[in-house]
């Protein structure tokens, strides 16, 4: 523990570079050494700023041992550099992370197919949708998916990946006990489940922009290579390409519309040399020699739910246009949603009036292990470990239909993994 704690104090010295760190390591050997230096020694090795000089000269050990508390109280682990457990491929890149915070079970890295998937927050309506299909198919071919979880096409993989029964690992720009963006919160929370959160960020660590950039590093690090579904011209998803090619991994990129802004730096990744994907097979079969055995291009009946799923996100989502063109209404109870359009139409045109979308209805468009867990839910804020026993599925399986679930809308989440069904039983 006494080793750890200098580990957690150079790791909490945020405000240096991730070089200045992993160059302190370098010459001095280790943490305890880089605390016992003193300002000869530390500027006779290194070229310091001031406000690096100011940092390393605070020998305070104060601030690891909160982190160690904190750790400690909420299951955080912590994996350092020196750790058998610290991903080769990881430790390999110029400037590793000197610790890595680990919410959830981070999955042994070097034995799996990792792919990093990032793009542009602010995603098309087609930038999400082959997000979620690239997260879900590089799962079902035996990948891992590996995202950043800021908004947009990084959080759509994730939700793919999630929705294939799959884990996912999310690589923070953020503390390891921080949100962001906070609407995030769900999916962090079944990441986590299904997963693992991984920061070099300890908790209580305040956000910074240039945590972002720095962040993404680590993603392309701990994957064999790199998938940018959507990216502008300047867009944070092309320093990771970037990243990836000095770390000697592979690139990828989907392709968008000539004419679309958001799709400029994907488009010109593949003009450059970024190898065309358009599903998951096409980035997993680059590495299948490498897991003989393990990855394969996934049998279409078991990923026709999924395409249902989403045709129906897209009938949906026309439907809802069609309405607010009609002039249509939404009306709320305690129940779920009713939903009512205005017409002028006759009553006596109207040979079976229904006015509002009936329960029956409302369930028609759930697969069997969606309609299991709505059956199950008896009660409010139920939470997930109670859903898993009662449905009788895996933990992996319930987080994947959970998601999709408070997708389309009949489960809303709450803190502590708790979960409500929104809609109301006869």
């Amino acid at each position: 523990m006494s080793t750890l704690k200098y580990w957690v104090w150079l790791s909490a010295l945020t405000g240096l570079k991730p070089k200045i760190r992993s160059r302190l390591l370098s010459v001095f050997g280790d943490p305890e050494k880089v605390f016992f230096a003193d300002e000869r020694q530390l500027f006779e090795h290194m070229d310091l700023s001031d406000a690096d000089r100011t940092l390393l000269l605070n020998k305070s050990l104060d601030r690891a041992d909160e982190i160690l508390e904190k750790c400690l109280k909420d299951d955080i682990d912590i994996i350092t550099l020196q750790d058998i457990s610290y991903p080769e491929r990881l430790r390999n890149i110029y400037d590793s992370p000197v610790v890595l915070y680990v919410k959830g079970r981070l999955p042994a890295i070097d034995e799996q197919a990792a792919i990093g998937v990032v793009g542009t927050r602010k995603a098309s309506v087609y930038g999400m949708k082959m997000a979620r299909r690239m997260g879900f198919e590089i799962t079902k071919c035996g990948g891992l998916v590996v995202t950043g979880l800021a908004e947009g096409i990084d959080s759509a993989s994730a939700e793919g990946a999630l929705r294939a029964g799959g884990s996912c690992v999310g690589v923070l720009g953020c503390a390891i006990d921080d949100v962001f963006p906070k609407t995030n919160v769900s999916l962090y929370n079944d990441v986590a489940a299904a997963g693992a959160l991984v920061s070099e960020y300890p908790p209580g660590d305040v956000l910074r922009r240039k945590n972002f950039p720095e962040r993404n590093r680590i993603i392309s690090g701990l994957s064999l290579g790199v998938t940018v579904v959507e990216a502008p011209s300047r867009s944070g998803a092309l320093i990771t390409a970037s990243l990836a090619l000095d770390q000697g991994r592979e690139v990828f990129a989907v392709p968008g519309n000539a004419d679309a802004q958001s799709f400029c730096g994907s488009n010109e990744l593949i003009r450059n040399g970024a190898q065309l994907v358009t599903k998951g097979w096409d980035v997993l079969s680059d590495f299948e020699r490498l897991f003989p055995g393990r990855l394969s291009e996934p049998d279409m009946q078991k990923t026709a739910p999924f395409y249902q799923e989403e045709q129906e996100k897209e009938k949906l989502a026309k439907t809802a246009n069609k309405v607010n063109t009609v002039n249509a209404k939404i009306e709320t109870g305690k129940g779920f949603a009713k939903l009512k359009v205005k017409t002028d139409r006759k009553r006596i045109d109207n040979n079976k009036k229904r006015e509002y979308i009936d329960l029956q209805e409302q369930l028609s468009g759930l697969n069997e292990k969606q309609l299991r867990i709505v059956s199950v839910m008896d009660r409010k804020s139920m939470h997930v470990d109670d859903i898993i026993d009662l449905s009788g599925l895996d933990a992996p399986a319930v987080l994947s239909e959970l998601t999709v679930l408070q997708i389309k809308g009949f489960v809303s989440q709450e803190s502590g993994k708790r979960f409500t069904l929104n809609v109301r039983k006869p």
